[in-house]
């Protein structure tokens, strides 16, 4: 799948609302990004890279060279997120962090059913999601949180790297078991990602014809307009 690379999951939201719309957007955005805290509940799950929203106004679209540029009837709310784990694991994860702060996000925007309850969240993002046609990945077989250990094992050997040109040995011996101690859990093998489950695998699959077929009904759309 163009979403994936390695333990890494791209997901693209693109979801319409009114032009008038698009300042009460902004002002939301601006006041949660002078407020950082409303936010918290989102940097507690560790296994999000980022996400992102962005308003994309009716004019603002590139127009691919074109002489005439084409002004579109709606403003659009962008919605950019990396994450690992599976797709169901990660909504159900936004959704009880921060559903109030995923309202004000997709506030006003055309058919938004609010993320909870679940489902209709669930059918909401998965209509609006657009596949990534390119996703590249700098290291698709470590999470996020094997990034940040494998930084924090880094550390620790660049400092004994500086120990060994002035400590005895003895005394390096000690500072290397100290070290070995502080990183011991952080000394895990790479790789690609376990099945959460057999019923999240079997749900996937299911999913994957209709992801296709709806990818493919837009693209004829594109094509004939």
């Amino acid at each position: 799948m163009s979403n994936l690379a390695g333990k890494a999951y791209a997901m693209n939201v693109v979801t319409p609302m009114p032009r008038w719309h698009w300042w009460v957007k902004s002002l939301i955005f601006i006041t949660v990004r002078a407020i950082p805290s409303l936010m918290d509940g989102l940097r507690g799950l560790s296994f999000i890279h980022f996400a992102r929203w962005v308003v994309l106004r009716s004019d603002q679209w590139p127009d691919l060279g074109q002489p005439r540029p084409r002004r579109l009837h709606f403003n659009y709310t962008l919605f950019c997120s990396n994450f690992n784990g599976t797709w169901d694991q990660y909504i159900d994860a936004f959704s009880d962090a921060i559903p109030v702060m995923l309202d004000l996000a997709w506030f006003g925007d055309f058919d938004y059913p609010h993320s909870i309850p679940l489902e209709k969240f669930r059918r909401y993002i998965h209509h609006n999601q657009i596949n990534t046609d390119y996703y590249y990945n700098a290291t698709p077989g470590a999470s996020e949180r094997e990034v940040k250990a494998a930084l924090r094992v880094w550390r620790e050997v660049r400092a004994l790297e500086a120990a060994h040109a002035t400590a005895p040995p003895e005394a390096f011996a000690r500072l290397y078991a100290d070290a070995l101690c502080r990183v011991q859990n952080d000394l895990g093998a790479q790789g690609m990602a376990p099945v959460a489950s057999l019923d999240t695998l079997a749900a996937a699959r299911i999913r994957q014809p209709q992801i296709e077929a709806h990818t493919g009904a837009g693209q004829k759309a594109a094509d004939r307009a």
